[in-house]
């Protein structure tokens, strides 16, 4: 995937919605990474979420300045060893902050602060079905990143979970932020491809990091 006849290119695919491949260079992917070890760790660390019907998500997840769990925010691990949420660090912010501005331009970054990130483990085997980001009280655009192992992202439309959606490929440093009109669209990963990390990372598997803010 590193020599490529037809270098990808930066995508509007919806209106308020880019994504921007290979955004985070290795090292901004090797920093990520590091960070995100230590947040999976125990207290509140990584965890698996169980749905008010019993189910259980796939992907595994790890909550920093608010924890979410169906279908809520709190500042302690509620649905896991109830410990307090790990601080959001403001160096994630002002990356989030960047991500906005340099794909939808300054006048699209928030005035408030990102807040929230949302970090899911995916495995060969996991999946996330199509859902909106809809549980926070702020309307700033979400800023979604990607690390480790190729996935297909599914991003749709405002009012209904099937078509019309476009499928994007994200591979491992790629920015995906999506606002304005597109900021409640239904989304969700129907596939990941094992083994396609760059072996330089030294990951298995993907991890997401969502940034949004809350509102609260």
């Amino acid at each position: 995937m590193d020599a490529e006849l037809f270098p990808r290119e930066r995508a509007g695919v919806a209106p308020g919605a880019v994504h921007a491949p290979g955004w985070l260079d290795d090292e901004g992917q090797r920093h990520l990474l590091a960070a995100c070890r230590d947040w999976a760790r125990p207290p509140a660390g990584l965890r698996t979420v169980r749905t008010p019907g019993g189910g259980t998500m796939t992907a595994r997840q790890v909550c920093l300045g608010w924890h979410w769990y169906p279908y809520a925010y709190a500042r302690t691990a509620i649905d896991g060893d109830g410990a307090p949420v790990k601080p959001f660090p403001a160096w994630l912010g002002e990356l989030g902050r960047r991500a906005v501005a340099d794909t939808l331009g300054p006048a699209a970054v928030p005035s408030a602060s990102y807040d929230i990130a949302l970090i899911n483990f995916y495995d060969g085997e996991a999946r996330m079905g199509m859902h909106r980001d809809a549980d926070e009280r702020a309307d700033a655009p979400v800023v979604s990143l990607s690390l480790g192992d190729t996935c297909v992202f599914r991003f749709g439309n405002t009012g209904t979970r099937a078509r019309p959606y476009t499928d994007v490929e994200l591979r491992s440093g790629d920015l995906f932020v999506f606002g304005g009109p597109s900021r409640r669209a239904y989304h969700g990963v129907p596939r990941v491809r094992p083994g396609t990390a760059p072996p330089r990372l030294g990951l298995r598997g993907r991890l997401n990091i969502t940034l949004r803010v809350s509102g609260l």
